[in-house]
């Protein structure tokens, strides 16, 4: 699904108030990072990610490998925080 800008808009407002449901270490990223964050993306759809890498371009890396492997949608990266969305069946959030 790809957000619109007032979509965008809209869920940072939102994510404003979030803490990070899953702070990434040095232990990376691995297939039960990526179980437990499609059961808080299928629960909240909207969530706010702690990432530990301190190299930019492996940062990026990891933003590429969790968007692919949740099929989630960045919403916003501010330094090592990340807030991805994915809509779930059981609508949460009503996007405008």
């Amino acid at each position: 699904m790809a957000l619109t800008q007032q979509n965008i808009r809209q869920l940072r407002g939102l994510a404003h108030k979030l803490k990070p449901v899953i702070i990434l270490g040095k232990a990376g990223f691995s297939e039960s990072v990526v179980n437990e964050l499609d059961m808080a993306l299928t629960h909240h759809e909207l969530i706010k990610i702690k990432l530990g890498e301190a190299d930019k371009t492996n940062r990026n890396k990891l933003i590429d490998q969790i968007t692919q492997k949740t099929k989630a949608d960045v919403v916003q990266t501010i330094g090592h925080v990340l807030v991805i969305y994915r809509p779930s069946d059981n609508k949460v959030i009503e996007l405008q």
